[in-house]
């Protein structure tokens, strides 16, 4: 069951993707001129978003990719441009609706289907690939493990996320972010030790068949995050070996949680 704490924070996320902070999030995510400190913030998103997309395969004919927490779509266009079938989700309309209008033209088999809603919804079915890039930066590591284990157990090929990485220096970007105008800030992000989430995620039974297979860190000024590669190395379990897993199919299933 999703926390009051999580349950808060994502409301949070909604109002300041959603309303607060539209403007500043359509010109940082576009190429219109934007202040040096958000520019760094635009070169490190860039970085990372290609890291990512060098773990996926180069052609994604034929595979379904979750873009959990989407945002504008870049991410989705570019694994679209593969020949992937991607589900490009995020709990603000009107960043779907940016995305929506900002969509180019895509040659060859990939599409695109953006959704407004939960990235966990089971309705969304199965996938090859999921990513969510920046968008479990702002919970906890307890609440990051459970969304990792819920994406997994319908994921045939690799989860690939990010973190705040827990140093000095993102506590210090912390301190100087608040020199922000109050309406700008974005909500706090919540920094995580590699450790403490690695013991997280292994006792997560729905990641046994997971491997952390790599990691890597961007820091570009004011943004520093921590790309880290989920990959599967066991079949999924059936859905008899997954009931048993679960300890039974009596009980309801948890609330889906949003990025």
């Amino acid at each position: 069951m999703a926390s009051g704490s999580y349950d808060a924070r994502r409301g949070e996320l909604t109002t300041y993707f959603d309303r607060t902070a539209v403007e500043a999030w359509s010109r940082l995510t576009s190429d219109a001129p934007v202040s040096r400190i958000r520019a760094t913030v635009r070169a490190g998103r860039n970085a990372m978003r290609a890291t990512l997309l060098s773990w996926l395969p180069a052609d994604m004919t034929g595979m379904r990719l979750l873009d959990a927490g989407c945002g504008t779509g870049a991410l989705s266009v570019e694994a679209a441009r593969r020949g992937a079938e991607v589900v490009a989700i995020d709990v603000s309309p009107t960043l779907i609706g940016l995305a929506r209008e900002r969509l180019p033209t895509i040659s060859g088999a990939g599409r695109i289907e953006f959704r407004v809603g939960d990235m966990l919804d089971p309705a969304l079915g199965r996938f090859n690939h999921v990513v969510a890039m920046d968008s479990l930066i702002h919970y906890r590591a307890a609440d990051i493990a459970r969304a990792l284990a819920v994406l997994g157990a319908r994921t045939d090929g690799s989860v690939l996320f990010t973190v705040a990485p827990r140093t000095a220096l993102l506590t210090l970007m912390h301190a100087a972010g608040q020199f922000f105008p109050r309406g700008d800030r974005s909500p706090a992000i919540v920094p995580v030790t590699e450790g403490g989430l690695r013991r997280r995620i292994s006792s997560e039974k729905a990641l046994d068949g997971f491997a952390w297979a790599q990691s890597r860190r961007i820091n570009s000024g004011f943004y520093l995050s921590n790309a880290v590669a989920l990959t599967r190395t066991l079949p999924p379990p059936s859905a008899g070996e997954a009931t048993l897993r679960s300890g039974g199919g009596g009980g309801a299933a948890a609330p889906g949680m949003r990025t």
